[in-house]
């Protein structure tokens, strides 16, 4: 790999770990445990609810209605696909633009809990942008624009504006049918 492509890696990964807020948890146990001193149980246990049934529902309007009620920014037009899930901890922390899609049984995560800390973070799905079935996005990614993202995908880093990424870790898709000079194949 060349330095160039591995500073680029590295900015963009800084980036999304930049953005994300780190909460100490010191103890004899994992951060998973005191989760309840960052939000209430009675709060997760009502996220949880409305998640599910936002999960099993068919009907799009009330999936954007619902998850309004928890705080998700909801554009208009968004179609939220059966059994995709929002984060349940935090769902205040994402923001889903006008016409954008998230996929069958997505994940949109705004928060991870390690050994001795849990991170939390926004989570931005841009304009008409598209995240295919399956796939996971980790906190503090934003995902540009028309931007799409392929099933089953694991989204590590932000996703640019009309860029299509794939993968574990998803990374961009060449072969856009242009040769090196940036013309378009016929």
């Amino acid at each position: 790999m060349s330095d160039a492509t591995e500073s680029d890696e590295e900015s963009a990964t800084d980036r999304r770990h930049d953005r994300l807020a780190r909460v100490a948890t010191p103890g004899p146990r994992n951060s998973l445990f005191p989760w309840p001193d960052g939000k209430g149980r009675l709060r997760i246990m009502i996220n949880y609810v409305v998640i599910l049934v936002c999960r099993v529902s068919p009907s799009l309007p009330l999936k954007n209605w619902l998850l309004r009620r928890l705080g998700v920014t909801v554009g208009e037009g968004v179609a939220w696909g059966l059994e995709s899930t929002p984060d349940v901890f935090w769902p205040e922390l994402i923001t889903v633009k006008d016409d954008a899609i998230v996929g069958y049984d997505a994940t949109l995560l705004c928060h991870e809990f390690l050994q001795e800390e849990y991170r939390t973070g926004e989570v931005v799905v841009g304009e008409r942008a598209m995240i295919g079935a399956g796939a996971i996005v980790l906190p503090g990614v934003e995902i540009g624009p028309d931007a799409q993202v392929a099933a089953n995908s694991l989204v590590v880093e932000d996703v640019p504006a009309g860029e299509t990424v794939a993968g574990v870790p998803a990374e961009p898709l060449g072969g856009d049918g242009s040769d090196d000079s940036g013309e378009r194949a016929n």
